[in-house]
């Protein structure tokens, strides 16, 4: 049920953010295959225009249902902005700083966009 919940979240925030050009998939992912303190990632070629989001599998969850469900969205959202970024960052130094300062700007657009 959460793949399906995710992919059709996909679909929406796809579109909203005019990624519609893209071949994305969601892929549930266990803790230890995500980096520690998180909950999902993405990798993207941005010559094939694909790209692959990792979220936290709902075993690995302790959440209740629909906020499992909500925090999974936001995964989805928060990685699609990652996205979206990616050509106005592409020829910015990375730096723990600039790592850092991009995660609190990607996740207040987030919550921006969801509404919280």
């Amino acid at each position: 049920m959460a793949q399906s919940f995710t992919t059709e979240r996909l679909s929406v925030w796809q579109k909203r953010l005019k990624l519609q050009d893209w071949d994305i998939a969601v892929v549930m992912s266990r803790t230890g295959d995500l980096k520690p303190k998180t909950l999902g990632n993405i990798h993207w070629d941005t010559d094939k225009k694909e790209a692959v989001i990792h979220v936290l599998d709902p075993a690995d969850y302790r959440l209740p249902f629909h906020d499992m469900l909500d925090d999974m969205e936001f995964t989805v959202v928060h990685e699609l902005i990652h996205l979206k970024l990616a050509p106005l960052l592409s020829n910015v130094p990375r730096s723990e700083a600039s790592r850092r300062d991009e995660e609190h700007t990607v996740n207040q657009l987030a919550d921006a966009l969801l509404g919280k």
